[in-house]
């Protein structure tokens, strides 16, 4: 099962691959068919194969030899490994689907902020509404996020799934409106829509533990690009890539994690 699960991922890698290319032009990406950018001549079934027809094609169109980026290979590979680390983790289940929703939502985010520093609403608005269902179902789930918290509103009792993601997706939204506000320019609105659709899907206090990672990855990945002069210091580096990162890891081992530290004290 982990073997066609990382068959599996390579090929919604694959798809979206179409996704990251076609939202942020805002195309369709049903239609048309998958072609080359460069010449638009329609690929064949074996020029589609996940992984194995980049590397035949050795990163080329076999039409006009236009350079196929390195990304298309990397996030078909990529899904396959994560797809089947997370079915031998979870094996056949709702867990499983869940994550795998998750993965695929925040590496869409994660490509397309690096490669065109924009974080759509095309993808955020409809994914917190998804989120905010899903999250009524988790404490059914082994993956419930953080820690539980009952609340009342107009005497209905909320799911404590959806209190948690409520609560985490305000978090989110504050702490990132109040550093838009000061830093004046550093912060942008792609990611503070960003930091509260991660509240929504991981919830209290989960969010704390994926937006901490999100800072140190960002800190540290900035300094290494000052240091090696690849960046200067007045070259803006779209954060949302490190909130994506800091989501995914968090998703998978955040509990792991806030045990850990609160164990230091």
């Amino acid at each position: 099962m982990t073997a066609a699960f990382a068959l599996l991922g390579a090929s919604v890698g694959s798809f979206l691959n179409v996704c990251i290319d076609r939202l942020a032009l805002r195309k369709s990406i049903v239609y048309p068919p998958s072609h080359c950018d460069n010449c638009q001549e329609k690929l064949s079934i074996g020029e589609l194969v996940p992984v194995v027809s980049y590397l035949w094609l050795r990163g080329r169109c076999r039409h006009c030899g236009a350079s196929i980026p390195r990304r298309v290979l990397w996030v078909e590979l990529g899904s396959g490994v994560v797809f089947a680390f997370i079915a031998w983790r979870y094996g056949l289940s709702a867990e499983l689907a869940v994550v795998a929703f998750y993965y695929c939502l925040f590496l869409v985010i994660f490509v397309i902020d690096l490669e065109r520093q924009l974080i759509l609403n095309i993808v955020v608005y409809p994914a917190a509404v998804v989120a905010l269902v899903i999250s009524a179902f988790l404490t059914q789930l082994d993956i419930a996020p953080g820690i539980v918290i009952n609340t009342y509103m107009s005497g209905v009792e909320f799911a404590p799934g959806v209190a948690s993601a409520a609560a985490g997706g305000a978090i989110g939204l504050v702490l990132f409106l109040l550093i838009l506000f000061v830093s004046r320019g550093g912060m942008g609105w792609g990611d503070v829509k960003m930091a509260a659709l991660m509240g929504l899907v991981l919830g209290y206090p989960l969010i704390f533990v994926a937006l901490f990672l999100a800072v140190v990855f960002g800190g540290l990945i900035a300094v290494l690009l000052l240091v090696f002069k690849m960046k200067g210091r007045k070259q803006g580096i779209p954060f949302g890539p490190f909130l994506a990162l800091g989501a995914v890891i968090t998703l998978l081992w955040g509990a792991d994690i806030l045990s850990w530290y609160l164990g230091l004290f």
